[in-house]
């Protein structure tokens, strides 16, 4: 499993969304400048995070965006699963269950699923708001 670049950017965008939760819509050009990223990438992104709900848009003199829900009810998972596709370390944990016609002598079958369930048990319990904290005690680490 490697999370490609748009999985990494769409976290940096929610995050940074986040970050400037303030009621007030944020501009892409803003959140491109503050992310290093190309405003043309996000806007692509930030699509897919619009269709499935996780981010708001107003367009206009006014307009931008803003995170549809608090930080706190965001998983990573979610966020990756919506960018990445399936998370699973091989294709054979793909679906709920098992199709592969080797699962019953497998002997890699108990590995795979030891670092699917690890892999789940991190993103799907670490939030956006815990990734909103990390960055505050980074921020605060370099003050000076």
């Amino acid at each position: 499993m490697k999370i490609s670049t748009k999985g990494r950017y769409a976290l940096r965008l929610m995050v940074d969304l986040a970050m400037n939760n303030t009621g007030e819509m944020v501009r892409m050009k803003e959140i491109a400048k503050r992310q290093h990223i190309s405003e043309k990438y996000l806007e692509q992104i930030i699509s897919i995070l619009k269709r499935a709900g996780f981010v708001r848009s107003l367009r206009g003199s006014q307009g931008g965006y803003q995170l549809a829900r608090e930080p706190k009810e965001y998983t990573v998972g979610m966020i990756l699963r919506l960018t990445e596709g399936s998370m699973a370390v091989v294709s054979c944990l793909e679906d709920e269950e098992n199709q592969c016609e080797r699962a019953g002598q497998c002997v890699s079958l108990r590995l795979w699923t030891m670092i699917d369930k690890a892999v789940s048990d991190i993103i799907d319990h670490l939030t956006l708001q815990d990734m909103v904290e990390w960055e505050m005690e980074n921020i605060n680490n370099y003050v000076i």
